[in-house]
């Protein structure tokens, strides 16, 4: 990542097949946060054992704290896994001022190259601290052990720029600066969508270069939105139609899919190349439908009918939730093209 090289939050990057091998040598007195099946992918191959092996019971602060307390003296926190054990060894190395190294073992989100962890609090997220990995591991091998399906929710997030930067020049247009609107910033964002649509079959085949396709276009959102200190780029609506979802039924989604959702229902909420979209959603073979998040019609819909009024109690970012009513008859119309979980 030459030319990305200070401008990310990565302090260093490691590549390929077989990088995880022997990897704990080089830790000192480590300790691992994890999940069980990414760590029978990993223990085996690091080369050294570590002080202890903590698993992701949930990320309610409280619980985090509990663990924390439990924690052993140590010089680096290895994580190993998906979104919820890296959020787990950055809320672990924050706290405890220890080095951090992770080790996706998928890249369903983008947790393993931002700083702040989400955590929540009553079940609804909140992300915080700052913790570097050093090195961040992409192990090809690894990765591709994990159900496709799961490598392929890795675009949500940055599929998501398609949306968030439409409500961010919507806000800009309003008035509402709570962050400077940036062209430069939108333009740079957008050529990151072009280059999933140009490797969309690489992405939806999860080859090597569609892996690292997900990590070079994480890794640049990092180069737009760190250097800001925001992330409109990137979040907007779609990913508040997640939040009230995730609140809503207290319990945690494939993040790249229920952002996919949000990308899929919204667009349509801003009449953004809606045609267009969709069929770059299903080209990639991203699983967005409410059935595949196990989400019944009348839960979608209630949540929809409820969506301004979650933002505003939460003074998120101005986004076309602010600017355009969603009635019963648009959900009906824009809900009809989605596949449902039945009950």
């Amino acid at each position: 990542m030459s030319d990305i090289d200070g401008q990310t939050n990565v302090l260093s990057l490691r590549t390929g097949s077989g990088s995880i091998d022997g990897l704990g040598r080089e830790l000192g007195r480590f300790v691992v946060a994890t999940m069980p099946i990414p760590w029978q992918l990993v223990r085996d191959r690091l080369g050294a054992v570590p002080m202890a092996v903590i698993h992701v019971e949930s990320m309610e602060r409280d619980v985090l704290e509990r663990q924390l307390a439990e924690l052993p003296e140590c010089d680096t926190i290895l994580a190993v896994g998906g979104g919820q054990a890296i959020d787990l060894g950055k809320y672990f190395a924050w706290r405890r001022g220890a080095r951090l190294v992770t080790v996706p073992t998928i890249i369903s989100v983008d947790a393993f190259v931002t700083p702040k962890a989400a955590v929540r609090l009553q079940h609804r997220v909140e992300y915080v601290g700052h913790a570097s990995p050093d090195p961040l591991v992409i192990d090809y091998q690894l990765i591709r052990s994990a159900p496709p399906e799961l490598n392929i929710a890795g675009v949500g997030d940055i599929l998501s720029i398609h949306t968030a930067t439409f409500d961010w020049e919507l806000a800009h247009r309003a008035g509402h600066h709570e962050h400077p609107f940036s062209p430069d910033d939108v333009a740079r964002a957008r050529d990151l969508v072009a280059n999933v649509e140009r490797l969309a079959d690489e992405i939806r085949r999860v080859t090597d270069a569609g892996l690292q396709a997900i990590v070079d276009g994480y890794l640049r959102v990092n180069t737009i939105c760190l250097p800001a200190d925001h992330y409109r780029a990137e979040e907007g609506s779609e990913h508040y139609l997640f939040y009230e979802l995730e609140e809503r039924l207290a319990r945690p989604f494939i993040h790249g899919q229920i952002v996919g959702l949000g990308i899929y229902i919204l667009s349509r909420l801003q009449q953004n190349r809606v045609e267009w979209i969709t069929s770059l959603l299903d080209r990639i073979g991203l699983r967005y439908h409410p059935v595949d998040l196990d989400i019944d019609r009348p839960t979608l819909a209630e949540s929809l009918r409820n969506l301004r009024r979650f933002v505003r109690a939460r003074n998120l970012w101005h986004t076309i939730i602010d600017e355009r009513e969603i009635t019963d008859a648009w959900i009906d119309a824009k809900l009809a093209g989605l596949r449902f979980a039945s009950r």
